[in-house]
């Protein structure tokens, strides 16, 4: 009733296990290497966006579009091989209360980092230093809740408003960078506030010349801004 299978040539079934031991072999080393390069490649290094919170100095007032500070800052630092974007978010007029109350939607496409110039029209208009610390604050302490590296651009009280509110007003800069522990450049106009030659005529906006003055000298911290979003 059953009629005995052929039995195979001799040598076939060595053969047949010999070639499928080689494909079985040759696809087990396909796959290490699929997995291999899935995990060592390097990957595709992404932009980064970084948003200036500020005032007209931010917003370039007065300048053509590109020679802005936001504009200048990221030639520069796109210069120095960082793959960066920045996002100019200044308002002509702003104060730092200002500021804190747009922040949310400022922010509503994402940021890798911020940097945050405002004060300048606080002091303009002598208002309490207190309020301008408490509006800086609440702006650190929301990007320090989203877990945002910060570069604070430090401003000065005019000569006019005299030395007490001088006094108190340069101070909140420093105090707030060492309380949230962020990227700390002193003085955003250093180098050009006062000298005619880097002002437009109104002497509180700074040229083109003036822009490039201001990127020089922060452009070192904007760097290191750079490697707090790396190190994150």
């Amino acid at each position: 009733m059953f009629q005995s299978l052929p039995r195979p040539r001799s040598g076939t079934g060595h053969q047949t296990g010999r070639a499928g031991a080689r494909i079985l072999a040759l696809f087990t080393g396909l796959m290490a290497l699929v997995f291999s390069a899935a995990f060592t490649a390097p990957a595709h290094a992404q932009t980064l966006r970084i948003v200036a919170l500020g005032d007209s100095l931010t917003a370039g007032y007065g300048l053509a579009a590109d020679e802005g500070f936001t504009d200048r800052l990221e030639a520069a630092l796109r210069a120095s091989g960082h793959d960066v974007v920045i996002v100019n978010a200044g308002v002509s007029g702003d104060t730092a209360t200002g500021g804190a109350e747009r922040l949310d939607w400022t922010l509503a496409e994402g940021a890798d980092a911020v940097i945050v110039e405002l004060g300048a029209n606080d002091a303009l208009r002598g208002v309490d230093p207190a309020v301008t610390e408490a509006a800086l604050r609440r702006i650190l302490a929301a990007l320090a809740e989203r877990g945002t590296p910060v570069l604070l651009a430090g401003m000065r009280a005019p000569p006019n408003m005299g030395a007490d509110y001088a006094a108190r007003f340069d101070a909140l800069y420093p105090r707030l960078a060492a309380a949230f522990d962020v990227v700390f450049y002193p003085f955003f106009l250093d180098g050009v506030a006062g000298n005619p030659a880097l002002n437009q005529g109104d002497a509180m906006h700074p040229t083109s010349e003036g822009v490039d003055v201001i990127v020089a000298g922060i452009l070192p911290f904007a760097e290191e801004l750079v490697s707090r979003i790396a190190a994150r």
